[in-house]
């Protein structure tokens, strides 16, 4: 007789697994492992969506855009399907936009509904089938486009919150095209800084080799005169002494003293 009243939670979303059966989860879709059987080890691939912006912008695969409920956990409301040959299956509960071309990855196209999404402060979900091609791709696109980062930086934000990410080439030579069609050519970029020439912090100011030599401000064009040249006083010297006068000697003779 099998035990189906014995169950445990599962470690993943927290329902119920059936113990005996090994039975998927109806939630998330997670399987209880055969403790009989060691897993070789391999990367946790999570049932939830990457948040790559918080409360915002989301990114995952087929499978996380197929569990609605848990799409619901995390308050996603609406869904990019850039796969033109994946169902959307919850049309019912979630708001659908879905890029028509297989090959070429429609930026501007995707840009536009998530900022419809974001001007809505709806949660969005951009999904393709394993979640590590396609979909990075337009998100990277997105971020180079409103964030104003360039393709370096927005590949590297979403390769640390989505380690999985792995951009095929094709998808990676539109992104730099994308990269120039935003930010402009980079040999045209190059070619306006100059890279010849050493750097200047000038702030603006004319380059150091370009100034003449500084002129001396003149305030008067007349001559200054000397003091050794002015012209002799007419006032004629008067005479003066240092220290005391001595005494004025007298016209009446010499006055005899007498001696007795």
């Amino acid at each position: 007789m099998r035990k189906r009243e014995r169950e445990n939670p599962c470690s993943i979303c927290g329902h119920y697994h059936k113990y005996e059966e090994g039975e998927v989860c109806g939630i998330c879709g997670h399987r209880m492992p055969d403790t009989s059987v060691v897993p070789a080890p391999q990367v946790h691939v999570s049932a939830f969506p990457t948040e790559i912006l918080p409360e915002f912008l989301y990114l995952g695969s087929y499978d996380n855009a197929s569990r609605s409920e848990l799409l619901k956990t995390q308050g996603i409301s609406r869904v990019l399907n850039t796969v033109p040959m994946c169902q959307n299956l919850y049309r019912n509960s979630f708001t659908y936009h879905c890029l028509s071309d297989e090959k070429v990855l429609q930026f501007d196209d995707a840009i536009q509904f998530l900022d419809q999404c974001e001007k809505e402060k709806a949660r969005v979900l951009v999904h393709c089938m394993s979640g590590k091609s396609r979909s990075p791709a337009v998100v990277i696109a997105y971020l180079m486009k409103r964030k104003g980062w360039r393709l370096a930086e927005s590949h590297q934000w979403v390769k640390q919150r989505r380690p999985t990410t792995d951009i095929v080439p094709e998808f990676y030579q539109q992104l730099e095209e994308y990269e120039q069609t935003i930010f402009g050519s980079r040999d045209g970029m190059m070619s306006a800084m100059n890279i010849n020439d050493a750097p200047t912090f000038g702030f603006g100011f004319p380059k150091v080799n370009n100034i003449q030599a500084p002129q001396v401000p003149v305030f008067n064009n007349a001559p200054t005169s000397s003091i050794f040249s002015s012209p002799a006083s007419s006032i004629p010297p008067q005479e003066f002494t240092f220290g005391a006068a001595p005494a004025k000697p007298t016209t009446s003779g010499d006055i005899t003293m007498d001696g007795s």
